[in-house]
């Protein structure tokens, strides 16, 4: 049974988890006082914020978390952050007080689940419960609604919408442009207790600053010249349900205050009225920028950046689950060719698609197919020549030539 101490030259950057402010305090107060860094986190959300932010050797974690399930986070953890050793304690001071009394932090084999066991019988139990990251065995979390690629970067996707769905607690997805950022939003309101109630999306991108404040936030009747009737606006719309606001980071820096309180207060005023309004909503953005960046440059709000990001998820590139694409062109086959059966991919197309770099990720391969298909004029077998067509290639930097370097180049 794996135990282990606090010391000096041990695990002395630790991140203590709980809802319960006496469980933390008493675990900070048996540490080993020259643990270099040692943090608290209110939530499990909070927590897995903490663990992208630095390096951390132990996570202590209550497995009474108000917001994800302790046992689902542990196995997480222990699967995005192998070096970290996770602690799941009790919220109950005794036993608080028992398992963590001594100056060097022993913990009991109580504290500890069967799942951390050094056993051959706990390893293999932890093997049955991972997804196979490497292609071993075990069981795979399936895919969200409407999503397609069961590598294991997307395994990890899938798993940590299935820990946050059912909670309300703020999600922000992050990725780049064509990686399935709104397919990911989407899965996650259907597997919410949200499910029956309305999606209402907006991108913040494609509604002009004048506007978007109108277009969320509603306006009253004679708010504003043209303003015939009142509008209740999208957040609204979306009472009981979800807010998906795709592109945040181009939300304007004189709007995000308003969209600050909303999130803090659950409340608004529609423009041109007095009226607060309670709503229940809750709000799923994404974005392709990076906010830590646009918070420096003064872009976007810390305070709302904190907000937003309680519980992040990334998308990964196309170009780091090559696996997925021979699924995913499969699958637009099917749905373009409008024939059954559709067309198949040659193995030297196979090859040809799972060499590529994909800038464009899902939707750039999702167009190579789609010409592909016009291409193919009606033949069952789609070769390399119907697909190079539509293929992206990088452009060549100004002044560069095969064989010659630009003269001013060093």
């Amino acid at each position: 049974m794996t135990t282990f101490a606090v010391t000096p030259n041990g695990m002395d950057h630790v991140l203590v988890a709980s809802p319960n402010m006496v469980v933390r305090q008493r675990v900070l107060e048996s540490l080993n006082p020259n643990a270099r860094r040692v943090e608290q986190a209110s939530g499990g959300a909070e927590a897995l914020v903490r663990l992208e932010q630095g390096f951390w050797q132990v996570l202590f974690l209550d497995r009474c978390l108000p917001d994800l399930d302790a046992e689902e986070l542990s196995r997480t953890v222990r699967e995005r952050y192998p070096a970290v050793e996770v602690v799941l304690l009790d919220s109950e001071m005794d036993a608080v007080t028992r398992g963590l009394g001594s100056d060097n932090l022993p913990v009991p084999a109580s504290a500890v689940p069967p799942a951390h066991d050094d056993t051959d019988q706990g390893n293999s139990q932890g093997r049955r419960e991972a997804p196979g990251r490497n292609g071993g065995e075990g069981v795979r979390a399936a895919a969200l609604p409407g999503m397609i690629g069961d590598s294991a970067t997307m395994q990890d996707v899938y798993r940590m919408v299935k820990l946050v769905a059912a909670r309300d607690t703020t999600v922000l997805i992050t990725g780049p442009t064509g990686s399935g950022k709104e397919l990911v939003a989407r899965g996650l309101h259907k597997l919410s207790p949200r499910a029956t109630r309305s999606l209402a999306v907006v991108n913040c991108a494609a509604i002009p600053e004048s506007l978007l404040e109108a277009e969320l936030f509603g306006y009253a009747r004679g708010a504003f010249t043209g303003a015939l009737q009142s509008y209740a606006g999208r957040i609204q719309a979306a009472h009981l349900g979800t807010l998906f606001l795709d592109e945040i980071g181009d939300m304007p820096l004189s709007l995000q205050p308003k969209l600050l309180r909303f999130l803090e207060q659950k409340e608004l005023q529609r423009l041109g009225s007095a009226q607060v309004v309670h709503v229940d909503t809750r709000v799923v953005v994404a974005t392709n920028a990076d906010l830590q960046a646009l918070v420096s440059q003064g872009r976007f709000r810390e305070d709302l950046y904190f907000r937003l990001s309680a519980f992040p998820i990334a998308i990964p590139r196309l170009a780091e689950r090559p696996g997925d694409v021979t699924q995913l062109a499969i699958w637009f086959l099917e749905q373009f060719s409008g024939r059954v059966p559709a067309p198949i991919l040659s193995e030297e197309s196979m090859a040809l698609l799972r060499s590529q770099s994909w800038p464009g990720n899902v939707r750039e391969l999702q167009n190579v197919i789609e010409r592909a298909l016009i291409l193919a004029d009606g033949e069952t077998v789609i070769q390399p020549e119907h697909l190079r067509l539509g293929i992206y290639r990088a452009p060549k930097p100004p002044g560069l030539t095969i064989g010659h370097l630009h003269p001013n180049s060093a």
